[in-house]
């Protein structure tokens, strides 16, 4: 079954971190065979709090989400939005 990393943002304080964070992160992404499924772009808050970026990230297997998140690359990625973002990141099995 496929893997699934799901990023929910709940705020983001340095959008230039951001855009640091997401060329390393992207590299990750590749190099574990990701595909991005939805990387912010428009949105209709139909329930709950607004968020103000969304991420999904399709990846061959459920262990392979995994191992990209638990990666080298994708934590030294991840550090530099320490202090500059909080979300909620989850790794989910597909159906």
């Amino acid at each position: 079954m496929k893997g699934y990393v799901v990023c929910v943002y709940k705020s983001i304080s340095n959008e230039e971190k951001l855009k640091e964070y997401a060329v390393k992160a992207k590299a990750a992404v590749e190099k574990y065979k990701g595909k991005f499924l939805i990387r912010g772009g428009k949105s209709i808050n139909n329930e709950g709090e607004k968020s103000p970026r969304t991420v999904v990230i399709e990846f061959p297997s459920y262990n392979e989400a995994n191992s990209f998140y638990n990666s080298k690359e994708y934590q030294e990625a991840h550090s530099i939005l320490k202090g500059y973002a909080i979300r909620q990141h989850q790794t989910v099995e597909g159906a």
